[in-house]
């Protein structure tokens, strides 16, 4: 059983999933609350998000039957960086010539990329193989075990985390009674689940549209180049409305959930929207495409800033794949024609993570995205796990066997 807890700026998700023999995930439960002790995706009140973490958890396990004693999580915003990086390490000795390539210079290759200083206050999250080179020659993302060459070169994406960030995740969550097994980049683990291998390898976009923030991964040849984090989200949406309107930010949100809508080409009918009476003032009446005329202009003012970061870290000015849209953002109406509009294709589309059986399927939404993508990235880790809990099963059920053939194998090593 595997929990993934996606902890937001407007609301705290969480997934139970049951991981089988054969690598297939099945989602038992879901839940949802409302964030209290966050801004803009950092953790500010730890005693506030402690609790909302306990019951969202409690709370899918409730729907899946199960009891649990930990969970991954994610990671994002201005609280994470990345960049790249490049190391060599040689294959051919003096006087001697060239060789088949192992694993332990594919780990010193890469040992050398990620040389880099670090500031005290970050620590690495993930370190990514991009592109390996024998001899110059680009060999793509595979590691070129058994390849004959001299000089082996690894280029990796690293991204790194702020470490008090890291610490107050981890203390909510063992406040709240549970253990965090892993933490990872929220867009990757998105990708684990909305993001297919063609897209990947062709080049894609995913575009992650929180209330506080707005995420971006960029994949190419099915590896991560570039990761930024924009500090505007849905959020700033809300404030326009409850500005023009004059009403409170909660009922902001609520008319903008309900009848918002971020293409004004694409409203069908104009309706109309009550907007609640504040301080004695009697309800007033607006309509959904003067709502269109305040959000339109801050989400495309969004993906401009989404698309100038994109073509200033990663240098790119055009992709073969498709843009993906997640996170709550993703949800509003007229947000794929808008971010055509903007990006200039029509490959966008919304990123709903793929059914994975159980009874329920409210978790095929583009917002519940990286909370499934947590679950699935955990097969590796899993199966990780397993694998040598067994090894070690087997060398204890013969030791004297496994000793023997140590012994064995290092006699004709001695001879070979």
């Amino acid at each position: 059983m595997v929990v993934g807890l996606d902890v937001g700026t407007s609301f705290i998700r969480a997934a139970l999933g049951e991981i089988h023999d054969d690598g297939s995930v099945e989602i038992l439960g879901t839940a949802q609350r409302p964030s209290v002790g966050l801004r803009n995706g950092v953790i500010v009140n730890i005693e506030a998000a402690c609790k909302v973490i306990k019951e969202t958890i409690e709370a899918s396990e409730q729907s899946a039957g199960y009891e649990v004693t930990s969970c991954v999580t994610g990671i994002g915003g201005a609280q994470t960086e990345s960049l790249n990086q490049g190391g060599s390490a040689a294959i051919a000795s003096h006087g001697k010539g060239r060789r088949e390539i192992n694993q332990s210079d594919i780990d010193r290759a890469i040992e050398m990329a990620t040389a880099v200083y670090i500031p005290l206050d970050r620590e690495m999250l993930h370190i990514i193989p991009r592109e390996y080179f024998v001899d110059n020659l680009s060999y793509g993302i595979n590691p070129p075990v058994h390849t004959i060459g001299a000089r082996l070169k690894a280029e990796v994406h690293i991204v790194t985390a702020s470490k008090t960030a890291v610490m107050n995740i981890r203390s909510c969550i063992n406040r709240a009674g549970y253990r965090l097994d892993n933490i990872m980049l929220k867009t990757l683990a998105a990708t684990q689940t909305v993001m297919h291998e063609d897209e990947m390898e062709l080049g894609s976009i995913l575009i992650d549209m929180g209330a506080g923030t707005t995420d971006v991964l960029v994949l190419i040849h099915g590896a991560p180049v570039c990761s930024v984090s924009i500090a505007v989200g849905g959020n700033l949406v809300t404030n326009d409305i409850a500005i023009v309107k004059g009403i409170p930010t909660a009922e902001a949100e609520k008319i903008k959930t309900a009848s918002g809508c971020c293409w004004f080409d694409g409203i069908e009918e104009d309706l109309q929207v009550i907007l609640p009476g504040i301080g004695g003032r009697p309800p007033e009446e607006t309509s959904t495409a003067e709502l269109c005329r305040i959000i339109q202009p801050r989400v495309e003012e969004i993906f401009s800033m989404v698309r100038s970061a994109v073509v200033r870290k990663a240098n790119l000015t055009q992709l073969s794949g498709n843009i993906i849209l997640t996170g709550g953002g993703a949800q509003m109406r007229g947000v794929v024609e808008l971010a055509q509009n903007v990006f200039g294709t029509t490959a966008v589309r919304i990123g709903i993570p793929e059914k994975l059986g159980g009874i329920e399927e409210d978790y095929r939404r583009a917002d519940y995205a990286t909370v499934i993508g947590l679950i699935e990235s955990c097969k590796d880790l899993v199966s990780a796990r397993d694998g040598k809990k067994k090894k070690r099963a087997q060398n204890a059920a013969r030791p004297e066997q496994s000793e023997n053939e140590g012994i064995l194998k290092k006699i004709k090593n001695m001879f070979f």
